[in-house]
């Protein structure tokens, strides 16, 4: 009886050494609860482009290098701080054509780097572009599209015909001779317009995106 007491007795020692030893929940050295914070979706985040991106160079593949220059907090924290990094991967890209078609520029964003070294995935879609970039942005597909040519094609086929209207007229001294110098004139114009492609889909260095 004695041993088994004793025993019992020992195993109520051990027993309260450990619950001594235990720390209470939350205290130090104990795991404390991870608070997640949260970039609520439809966020606009003002990007800088770090290395311009061209429809006349870029392939699918190639990668865009963006910024944050401007804080965003939500939650009452700032929760990307400006200065963090962005990546970006190029993912299709279409030349415009010689005779119809705008240029398209498709652009997935990657990850988020934060000024700590933090790197967390980045899904978004490019909303506006500022004054600088020339074109405009598909909002429902988030694809960049370059500036229609027309208003430049016809300037050029005008041009063409002022200047064949001109050497007609100084040539025949006559009015037919300005009407063929004029036809022949919006030809060539034409046919300069047919052998050169519309404005590229461009992201200027420097220039922001949204």
């Amino acid at each position: 009886m004695k041993r088994i007491a004793t025993l019992l007795f020992s195993a109520a020692i051990l027993a309260m050494g450990q619950n001594e030893a235990a720390p209470p929940p939350g205290a130090a050295g104990q795991p404390k609860e991870t608070k997640v914070y949260t970039v609520p979706a439809g966020t606009r985040i003002p990007l800088q482009i770090i290395n311009s991106v061209s429809t006349k160079t870029a392939a699918v593949g190639d990668r865009v290098y963006l910024q944050t220059n401007f804080p965003i907090g939500a939650e009452g924290k700032i929760l990307i701080p400006a200065g963090s990094y962005v990546s970006a991967t190029v993912t299709s890209v279409k030349r415009a054509g010689k005779v119809k078609g705008k240029a398209e520029l498709y652009i997935r964003f990657d990850s988020m780097t934060l000024p700590n070294g933090v790197t967390r995935d980045f899904r978004a879609t490019v909303t506006a572009l500022d004054g600088s970039n020339p074109g405009r942005i598909d909002k429902a597909e988030g694809k960049i599209e370059g500036d229609g040519a027309k208003g430049a094609d016809a300037v050029k086929v005008g041009e063409a015909a002022a200047w064949g209207t001109m050497i007609g007229g100084v040539a025949g001294r006559s009015g037919t001779g300005a009407g063929i110098g004029a036809a022949a004139g919006a030809a060539a114009g034409l046919a300069g317009v047919l052998m050169s492609r519309g404005p590229d889909a461009i992201l200027e260095r420097g220039s922001t995106v949204e």
